[in-house]
């Protein structure tokens, strides 16, 4: 019965982001995004939701949409972020430099945000390929250039192992960052609230503060899923083709992102539909819900009432529409 009671949990496809002293919701209608200001008052910002695949049905495919989704969610979740930095501004604004006054000058300032958020998805992107894409695949090329009969299956896994390697410094040295720390509290915030949701309970920071704190839909374990992913895909690809020159190589990884995002997605539907009654899923799942111990941590009351005003907000106006 326990077993059969566990199948039937509810799941919502209401996902979150942790901001500067804040969190956004976002739900199959709405978006929410809920800051403390200095003064402690909770500040409240709502946005009904237009979905791209809406116009362009293709882009709502299976593989396609997981590409779309991670780049509209990056372009909110920098827009969010903006917004929620707002309320804390620098002590002392530095004065601002010529290029910045020469944006201000010809840009609008929606034109002005819209490039600053354009500029910032790029470079996000830009950085993340860098380190956990372009990088693994130089230092191993520089490594076994002195070693050209290595073969190829060695070749592919010491990439593999590199990008798992810099993926968790990465996480230990942004999660030992001070400016870091409240924002992985709110994260936890996030995590905590869904699950309670999804339990059933009313949302009440004592219900919230029981809840676990690692989520199977989180974004971290999203990432690390896209790493492993790569991984695969590219054995089996350089499996076929056998290319040892190293800018090559790097050109057929960023080929190979789409696919691997686009599988990677369809992967964290999956485990979110299952990861409560399969064992298979809670053992893939098991990675990356154990590296959320370096991007969440324990939220306090004052974070937790900030998350379940966000959800609350969120809420569809028919019961059941979030199910995911």
């Amino acid at each position: 019965m326990a077993e059969e009671q566990k199948s039937c949990a509810f799941r919502t496809s209401i996902g979150g982001q942790a901001l500067i002293e804040g969190v956004m919701m976002r739900g199959p209608e709405k978006q929410a995004i809920v800051v403390r200001d200095q003064t402690g008052q909770l500040v409240e910002k709502v946005e009904d939701l237009k979905f791209i695949k809406d116009r362009y049905p293709v882009l709502g495919w299976p593989l396609v949409r997981g590409t779309v989704n991670f780049l509209g969610a990056m372009v909110n979740g920098v827009k969010a972020l903006m917004y929620s930095a707002d309320f804390y501004p620098e002590e002392e604004a530095a004065r601002p430099s010529r290029f910045e006054q020469w944006l201000e000058r010809h840009l609008s300032s929606k034109k002005l945000e819209q490039a600053i958020v354009a500029f910032a998805v790029l470079l996000g992107v830009g950085l993340s390929l860098l380190l956990f894409m372009v990088l693994p695949t130089l230092i191993t090329g520089g490594i076994l250039h002195f070693f050209p009969g290595f073969p190829m299956w060695g070749r592919n896994l010491t990439e593999g192992i590199l990008k798992v390697a810099i993926f968790l410094l990465y996480l230990i040295f942004c999660s030992r960052q001070k400016d870091i720390y409240r924002v992985f509290q709110y994260h936890g915030a996030e995590h905590k609230t869904i699950f309670c949701y999804e339990a059933g309970l009313p949302l009440t920071v004592e219900n919230v503060r029981i809840q676990p704190r690692h989520h199977p839909r989180c974004g971290t374990s999203f990432l690390f899923v896209v790493i492993f992913v790569s991984i695969l895909i590219s054995s089996v690809v350089f499996g076929i083709w056998p290319v040892t020159n190293v800018w090559l190589r790097t050109l057929i990884h960023l080929l190979l992102l789409p696919l691997i995002v686009g599988v990677t997605y369809e992967f964290n539907r999956w485990v979110g539909r299952h990861v409560q009654d399969s064992r298979l899923a809670r053992i893939l799942t098991a990675p990356g819900m154990w590296m959320q111990n370096f991007t969440t941590n324990e939220p306090d009351d004052g974070m937790m009432e900030c998350a379940i005003r966000s959800l609350e907000l969120v809420l569809p106006s028919e019961k059941g529409k979030d199910a995911w």
